[in-house]
């Protein structure tokens, strides 16, 4: 049963009636009876009003004056929100003589109060049909507007790079590698942007249109060594190198500049070429696929480089320092360290090193000394001075080494034994195509045998190929290791021992301006 209150008109008499509603639940309040009385000028006693509204529980009749009021028709009132997306009516009863409202009505008393947008109809005439009194129905509704979305730009490499040492499982913090690079590669994603959206307006019940708010559009920004699609929305890597965005802008690098290697940067691993201005310090590394260049000093560190390495003013290696190059070696001075190039390798001093060339050593400053260690080129080994006076244990090796030879013999020999295999395969296997071509069925194991060995020829054809083209490597440095040479410009100490190709010489004496070189089965020395 639904809660109203209604004025009652009778002769001589006027009252309300009050329907609470089940369980005495009224949804109606005092002080709007108040209100709608006040508003109707129907006269009634207010302490005797607010007590009979307080204790009714059911349907009662409380009188209210001794005259018969004038008819009240059946009315609504209705509320805006403060966005005026939302209107909310409540109908009250007509007093019992009075008239009631039609849809038309409903909606003519709507457009007075300019509210023309979202008017629910149904809503209307499910009223009409109840007529259910004090009670608030949305009777209209705006249309929120639909915000739209501002361009962003997804990046694809962390653009927050903070340096922080990781903490072992020890407890022991690692300062060695800290993640301060973006590495990236030719042609990887760095960038993208996505287009912003528009929104859609909305309207509120009064009919008036509510813009969206302005989308914000942005752009991609970029340095060189960048390419932009041509809808302007990925950045790509034109190089291998590292990614950084500084003010909104991307910029890649084939060339990572710092100025020490140390614990503010831990190691380096970095697919181009490494500059340090300053200092590598002891135990850290740099690996780079292109060049490194050092304009301080190399402490105690590893350095590996796909390119050359160059450091301006020396390495003092402190018996665990590495240099390792794919092209050449330049170094001022070169102390207590291993070193490895594919190139040349050119110093002014080299003191207890192991140092590998693949062609040449050149020691030309105006001391210009190798003493200590074990050096070894291909083809020459050039210095001024060679050993000490101490007579420290210095060995100078050029030419090939025997163990090139060997493999290559081995290569040789393997070469043959597979070209031997694939000889006796091969007219087992053309017998297999015969028959399959002549629509012979082979069993299923002589169908798997066939396959066996159609894999083992192609897995051996490719073995030959690259084995061959070992063979021709060696055989460059065959060839080069028979004009192998020593060179000394001043002298060379007793102590120092010579190795060209197989043969060996032991220095007893002092020997000034002269080269080493193999003749006749022995070490030769020549004055120059």
């Amino acid at each position: 049963m639904q809660s109203f209150f209604q004025i009652i008109n009778e002769e001589g008499k006027t009252g309300l009636r009050l329907v609470p509603g089940e369980g005495g639940k009224a949804s109606y309040t005092q002080n709007e009876i108040v209100d709608y009385l006040t508003a109707h000028q129907v006269p009634f006693n207010l302490v005797d009003l607010c007590k009979a509204i307080n204790t009714a529980t059911t349907e009662v009749v409380i009188p209210l004056c001794h005259q018969r009021c004038h008819p009240i028709s059946e009315e609504m009132q209705v509320q805006l929100d403060e966005e005026k997306m939302t209107a909310v009516v409540r109908f009250y009863a007509p007093s019992n003589d009075g008239g009631k409202l039609e849809k038309r009505d409903i909606i003519r008393s709507l457009h007075y109060r300019n509210i023309t947008f979202g008017v629910d109809e149904a809503k209307i005439d499910q009223f009409l049909e109840t007529r259910c009194y004090n009670q608030d129905i949305i009777i209209a509704k705006g249309i929120e507007p639909i915000q739209g979305e501002d361009s962003w730009i997804e990046y694809f490499f962390n653009t927050n790079l903070k340096a922080r040492p990781t903490l072992l499982p020890d407890g022991s913090v690692d300062f060695h590698n800290l993640n301060i690079i973006n590495h990236c590669k030719e042609g990887d994603l760095l960038a993208k942007l996505h287009p912003a959206k528009n929104g859609k307006e909305g309207r509120d019940v009064l009919g008036n249109f509510i813009k969206p708010r302005e989308v914000k559009h942005v752009i991609l920004r970029h340095g060189r060594n960048v390419a932009v699609t041509e809808n302007h929305t990925e950045l790509h890597s034109e190089v291998n190198g590292h990614v950084t965005l500084v003010e909104g802008k991307v910029f890649v690098s084939d060339v990572m500049v710092v100025e020490n290697v140390d614990n503010s940067t831990g190691n380096i691993e970095y697919e181009g070429n490494v500059q340090v201005n300053g200092t590598v310090r002891s135990h850290f590394s740099i690996h780079a696929k292109g060049n490194i260049e050092v304009r301080g000093v190399v402490e105690g560190a590893e350095l590996i480089a796909d390119g050359n390495i160059t450091i301006a003013r020396g390495m003092n290696g402190m018996n665990h320092g590495v240099l390792k190059a794919g092209g050449n070696i330049i170094a001022h001075f070169i102390e207590n360290a291993e070193v490895e190039a594919k190139g040349y390798v050119e110093s002014g001093s080299i003191v207890h090193s192991n140092v590998m060339a693949g062609t040449e050593i050149h020691v030309g400053s105006e001391k210009g000394f190798i003493a200590g260690g074990h050096v070894c080129a291909t083809s020459l080994v050039d210095v001024k001075t060679l050993g000490s006076e101490l007579g420290v244990n210095t060995v100078v090796e050029i030419g090939v080494n025997p163990a090139i030879k060997k493999q290559y013999h081995d290569l040789k020999q393997q070469i043959g034994v597979d070209m031997k295999t694939i000889q006796q395969a091969t007219p087992l296997l053309t017998a297999a195509k015969q028959k399959i071509r002549a629509g012979i069925k082979l069993a299923p194991e002589q169908v798997k045998h066939v396959q066996e060995l159609s894999n083992v020829v192609t897995h051996l054809q490719k073995e030959i190929e690259a084995d061959t083209k070992k063979m021709d490597e060696l055989e460059e440095l065959l060839s080069v290791g028979s004009e192998a040479q020593v060179v000394v410009h001043d002298k060379a100490y007793p102590g120092t021992k010579i190795v060209i190709t197989d043969v060996s010489k032991i220095l007893k004496q002092t020997v000034h301006y002269c080269r080493f070189v193999k003749a006749k089965g022995d070490v030769m020395t020549i004055g120059m």
